[in-house]
């Protein structure tokens, strides 16, 4: 809007002179302005005294003043929702935050970092991730490919060795910070039943549990995995893969891992056919085995086995695509090797079954004799 040459005060001069009598083309000839200007003033300023005229002139600067404020108050607004859909707390989501804030809503670089809570140093100098933490990464993403199931803490404990100086809270926030982590699975919701207790074990070979996982080759051709594990130690007695296991192979696989660990005070089993037949009864009475039938339908009466054949299902088979038997044996000894003897366990002070179970063979081991007592 054009600016008038005229101050308020002087307009409502030359409207005083006219209320006074002086014609106004009279007026109009020696102030120099036109009819209509004079009648356009009239109709504004008609009636108003100077001191009027200068409280109008405030009122419409402050409210000109307003509006600008309303409309950056506004804008500021449009821009927070826009990038801050929650509350922002790190450092880096403030930075990204107020960047496209500049970019999106034309912001000045203070305005947007007074909006997210940031100091204009921090924006203009992002932190440069040293060399240790790019290794760490590395590191943590390499054990992550490797091993799809495991979480934060696995993979912590795997690096406590080399990186002795690294919390989990470090792991953490590399590990989320690579969009590593594990898809939770959904429940199947079932119907609610009474639950059997599972009796803890208190020493290694007390009880063994026992259970079959079937898979197949890239042929098609299915294949049965007899898994074995001690319910103290968590530790994998022994996997069998073959096309069928009856109830005498599985007594001979017995058999076979007693040589070097010992028979077990009792095994648990499901009601299969392998684990009820006349084979599988007689060679535990043979051998003085308690046999443990859970009820029917009721696989949490063997849950260490269960939870042992969830970890065994994705860490190996769904992470192999076996081609013959002899390779989906040799495949399968590696990982049960690493299960024992590299992969932690959660429930075991975080260390390998193995290990576990030599400190508790080692511990509960008898004295040596004296010289004495020798003689």
């Amino acid at each position: 809007m054009k600016k008038s040459r005229f101050t308020e005060e002087q307009i409502i001069g030359f409207l005083r002179q006219a209320e006074a009598g002086m014609p106004v083309k009279e007026l109009c000839r020696q102030g120099g302005f036109s009819d209509a200007t004079f009648y356009k003033w009239r109709a504004k300023y008609g009636g108003m005294q100077a001191t009027d005229a200068k409280r109008l002139r405030e009122l419409e600067s402050e409210n000109a003043k307003l509006k600008r404020l309303l409309a950056e108050a506004h804008l500021d607004i449009h821009a927070l929702k826009g990038r801050l859909r929650r509350k922002a707390l790190a450092p880096q989501v403030r930075r990204a935050a107020a960047a496209k804030m500049i970019e999106q809503h034309h912001l000045s670089e203070r305005r947007a970092c007074r909006l997210v809570g940031l100091s204009r140093d921090s924006y203009r100098n992002p932190p440069v991730i040293d060399e240790a933490t790019q290794q760490l990464s590395a590191k943590i993403v390499e054990i992550a490919q490797v091993r799809r199931r495991f979480g934060y803490r696995r993979i912590h404990d795997l690096l406590r060795p080399q990186f002795p100086g690294v919390n989990h809270k470090r792991i953490y926030r590399l590990y989320s910070q690579a969009q590593l982590a594990v898809r939770k699975r959904k429940k199947v919701r079932r119907a609610a039943s009474e639950r059997v207790p599972l009796t803890v074990a208190s020493r290694v070979n007390e009880v063994w549990s026992m259970d079959f996982v079937s898979d197949s080759l890239a042929n098609g051709r299915r294949i049965k995995c007899l898994t074995v594990a001690d319910d103290f130690s968590h530790e994998c007695v022994d996997i069998a893969v073959d096309y069928g296991i009856s109830g005498q192979y599985v007594t001979r696989l017995l058999d076979r891992a007693a040589i070097f660990r010992g028979y077990p005070a009792a095994v648990r089993t499901d009601n299969g056919p392998e684990f009820t037949c006349r084979a599988f009864i007689a060679w535990t009475q043979a051998h003085g085995v308690r046999h443990i039938l859970i009820q029917p339908g009721r696989p949490m009466q063997n849950g260490y086995i269960e939870s042992f054949n969830g970890k065994f299902r994705d860490e190996c088979l769904n992470e192999h695509w076996f081609q013959t038997l002899p390779q989906a044996r040799s495949e399968i000894a590696i990982w049960r090797q690493d299960y024992n003897e590299v992969r932690p366990h959660s429930s075991l002070g975080r260390i390998p079954p193995a290990e576990f179970a030599q400190r508790h063979r080692t511990k509960n081991q008898p004295p040596p004799a004296s010289s004495n007592e020798i003689k």
